[in-house]
């Protein structure tokens, strides 16, 4: 048997070209150009380990393109028995190691438009009836195995095999393989179908996420394309999956039944219970003739759901919630589309069963292995894995505007009538198309995929900035998605279904909900059919939730709180955003120049924080104004909001706002000190919504230095000015006393300006400086200011045009000056005299 450990061992050994040994009866044959030929043209006489050297070193030696035709012609020409052993070192090679070192041929980075050559050749050695699935075919008839080692496998099930615990997935079920030591060194013994799926699905997680400066489309690339493919052939919407006959050998290979290396019973565990349970269901695995017909299809959706979907089970979920957990497992948003493609196939791979054989009588009906698949794929697999990988991205993702991935994908789960082939048309924006009723069953049975997501959504997008026009949209995107006909009346319906009490009647008193077990194939035998509606909405929910569950209805009080509180902040981020668009609308294109110079006014009390629209201009704010008018009117159409409620936002907003949209204080109540913020104010604040107006109070010579001072010379200026002030203070009071033309000449000099209009807003800083008052004094900042030296300097320079001295343009400034605030102190003291 291969073991992962040997191939461990083979990428660390030095590559050397191998030499090859010619008879003396050959001595006179061409000689061979390399020994991958030698061994090519004598395969019955090669020892495994050559024909891996050989592939090694020209792996090394050759193009890529030779590589794949050697490849290609090697399993063409050899036996299974010398093909066995360069599987797992080729299947590394491909998809690279599951330590993330070796990257293999980066399917992930590989696009068709960027390198067509070596596109077109790994796609059609991959292609799911190309040359390599032809090698897992050629091993599969012949049942060899190898090892898959266990720590490898996403965190709930590594810890329940290494706990000698059997996972409910049929996928492991005899498969693990124990060591006498215990939990150390686990494998699984993998077939070779198994054994390829499971490193292709893996080399998603495993391999480092691409570097944020490599651009790569997703869609574009080999893995992602090729996903799509395997999904095509394995699970297919018309037609059954291709046979295995054009496979080399001629057999139709098929997993037999297998038994356990070491009974679980043997390590005295605590679970007996559950492990005679498992170990009923072990035998039956793939024990029906019939399984043979989709095994593959079986395998790959359910090693696919495992290694994207298994990485949190419901006790890690419950443990997550706490604020101060660590996250065991983080997805990419290249992971979440490669699930929403998942989806989508499984929709159309479910919705493409015939209306008969879609209907609950046929059940009871002989239907094919293939059909029963169809009906049991998204319930019986995906669902519950797929609720805890939403409910921790829903919880953990950042808040920005990589979660769109997220959502699509989850609305993609939420609307499968748009992957049935009977679908309507779509309609218009204006009447969107009716959800028919016969999807009912499914929202019913998917209960919390649409309402405690949704009501997830709503806490998220409360803390995220819905001027941005990407923001804007998913919140525009989720509301058109519910606000489809007739699906908040089904959704209602489902949540009337649980609220619905128990009826104490005989033959539902000792009913228990319990989790559902996914023992055994698919194919085992179904539960009964349960046909009280109550009862299987209320077991979808505890089987996701637990039965201590703390349901939250999505037509309560508490969420329709939470869309009144959206609704009025998708307001108020219209308003804002009508706001940015005026104010960069009216600013002239050389404002910041000027105002570093300091030629225009300054705004320092701060304004509205960076945002995108001011990179993407009108149109963005065009389509921000509009996904949020589309949501607004949706989510009134959902909850019926009645339109008095949203007007009264309009216009409390238009109350506490001027012309211009900056003047609207945040949300906050009156304490015993002043305005005390409520959390939807700080959220106002902290997305720019809005802001208070602040003031500098403190002494004007003690402001922070402005990025258009120089620092120094501020500092230099302030100690000259300090020295003038405490030598001349007598002098200066007594000048700034008099009632004459020089003593008002002295106060708009020497006094501070406005001191006696400024307000204090704080009551605590009232107290502490009601009895301060400052004297006369000179203030000499503004010399250190850019604005003051480039104008001066402007004026030397003018000057010099006419033949004017530095000290002749000196005096005649000086002269101007004193001209300019003499009329300015005659302007004021006759102002003082005509106020009240």
């Amino acid at each position: 048997m291969t073991s992962f450990g040997a191939v461990a061992e083979w990428r660390l050994l030095p590559l050397r070209r191998a030499t090859l040994w010619v008879p003396q009866w050959l001595a006179k044959k061409p000689v061979f150009n390399s020994p991958l030929e030698a061994a090519m043209a004598f395969p019955h006489l090669q020892q495994p380990s050559f024909l891996l050297a050989s592939l090694k070193a020209d792996s090394i030696n050759k193009p890529f393109a030779q590589q794949c035709q050697d490849l290609v012609k090697v399993i063409e020409d050899f036996p299974a028995k010398e093909l066995h052993t360069i599987f797992p070192w080729l299947v590394e090679s491909i998809f690279g190691s599951l330590d993330g070192v070796l990257i293999g041929w980066n399917l992930r980075c590989l696009q068709g438009r960027v390198n067509p050559v070596e596109y077109g050749i790994v796609m059609e050695f991959l292609d799911p009836g190309g040359p390599m699935m032809k090698l897992v075919y050629k091993l599969q008839a012949e049942d060899y195995k190898f090892d898959f080692p266990v720590s490898y496998l996403p965190g709930p099930v590594k810890a329940s095999i290494q706990e000698c615990i059997l996972p409910d997935s049929p996928l492991y079920h005899n498969k693990v393989q124990f060591t006498p030591t215990g939990g150390l060194g686990l494998n699984l013994a993998l077939n070779p179908f198994e054994y390829y799926i499971f490193f292709f699905a893996l080399s998603l997680i495993t391999q480092k996420p691409l570097p944020v400066s490599l651009h790569v489309r997703t869609s574009d690339c080999a893995y992602f394309i090729l996903v799509d493919r395997y999904l095509s052939w394995f699970l297919p919407t018309e037609g059954s999956v291709p046979p295995l006959s054009s496979s080399p050998g001629g057999t139709s290979p098929s997993p037999p039944p297998r038994t356990p290396a070491m009974p679980f019973a043997s390590y005295g565990l605590h679970h007996t219970s559950l492990l005679k349970r498992h170990i009923s269901h072990q035998t039956s695995v793939n024990a029906d003739p019939a399984s043979h017909e989709i095994w593959r299809s079986e395998t790959l959706l359910q090693v696919f759901v495992e290694m994207w979907l298994h990485h949190y089970s419901l006790e890690m979920y419950q443990k997550m919630q706490s604020p101060h957990a660590k996250e065991s497992f983080t997805p990419t948003e290249e992971h979440v589309l490669v699930v929403r493609l998942l989806l989508k196939h499984l929709h159309a791979f479910a919705n493409s069963l015939k209306p008969e054989q879609a209907s609950p009588s046929a059940h009871s009906h002989a239907t094919s292995p293939l059909e029963e698949f169809k009906r049991a794929a998204v319930p019986r697999f995906v669902q519950q894995k797929l609720y805890l990988f939403l409910q921790h991205c829903f919880g953990h993702w950042p808040l920005d505007a990589s979660f769109r991935a997220v959502l699509e994908m989850w609305l993609s789960y939420l609307q499968p009538w748009r992957y049935a082939p009977d679908k309507q048309a779509p309609g218009s924006d204006s009447q969107p198309r009716c959800v028919s009723e016969k999807w009912a069953p499914f929202v019913q049975e998917n209960l919390l995929m649409y309402t405690k997501l949704f009501v997830g959504f709503l806490n998220r997008a409360l803390r995220t900035d819905l001027v941005s026009p990407k923001h804007a949209l998913m919140v525009f995107r989720v509301a058109k998605v519910f606000a489809q006909p007739n699906l908040a009346e089904m959704i209602q319906k489902g949540e009337q279904l649980f609220l619905e009490p128990e009826l104490v009647i005989s033959h539902r008193q000792h009913r228990l909900f319990t989790a559902p077990t996914f023992t055994g194939s698919f194919l085992s035998p179904w539960p009964p059919a349960v046909t009280d509606a109550s009862f299987k909405v209320k077991n979808h929910v505890y089987s996701l939730e637990g039965q201590d569950c703390k349901y939250t209805p999505m037509f309560g009080p508490e969420a329709r709180t939470l869309v009144l509180r959206l609704a009025q902040l998708i307001t108020q981020a219209k308003h804002t955003a009508k706001s940015i668009s005026d104010q960069c609308a009216e600013s002239p294109a050389g404002h910041s120049f000027l105002s570093w110079l300091g030629f225009s006014s300054m705004d320092t009390n701060g304004s509205y924080p960076a945002n995108d629209l001011d990179e993407m201009g009108q149109d963005s704010v065009r389509k921000t104004d509009e996904y949020l008018e589309k949501a607004l009117e949706y989510l009134r159409q959902i909850f019926r909001l009645s339109e008095a409620q949203l007007r009264q936002f309009t216009l409390a907003l238009g109350t506490t706002q001027d012309e211009n949209g900056k003047k609207q204080l945040p949300d906050c109540i009156v304490g015993e000190d002043g305005l005390i913020l409520t959390p939807l104010g700080r959220y106002q604040i902290i997305n720019g919504l809005r802001r208070f107006e602040i003031e500098y109070q403190g002494d004007p010579e003690l402001q922070p230095i402005r990025s258009y001072e120089i620092a120094s010379l501020v500092r230099t200026l302030f100690r000259l000015s300090s020295a003038i002030n405490r030598r001349f203070a007598g002098q200066m009071a007594a000048l700034c006393s008099r009632d004459d033309f020089l003593g008002s000449f002295c106060r708009y000099h020497l006094t501070e300006p406005g001191l006696a209009s400024r307000h204090l807003l704080s009551p605590v800083v009232r107290r502490q400086v009601a009895g301060y008052t400052r004297g006369p004094r000179l203030s000499l900042r503004f010399l250190g200011s850019y604005r003051t030296l480039v104008s001066l300097l402007l004026a030397f320079l003018v000057a010099s045009l006419f033949c004017v001295g530095p000290l002749p343009c000196t005096l005649l400034l000086t002269l101007g000056y004193v001209l300019y605030a003499s009329a300015m102190t005659l302007l004021t003291e006759r102002g003082k005299l005509h106020q009240p």
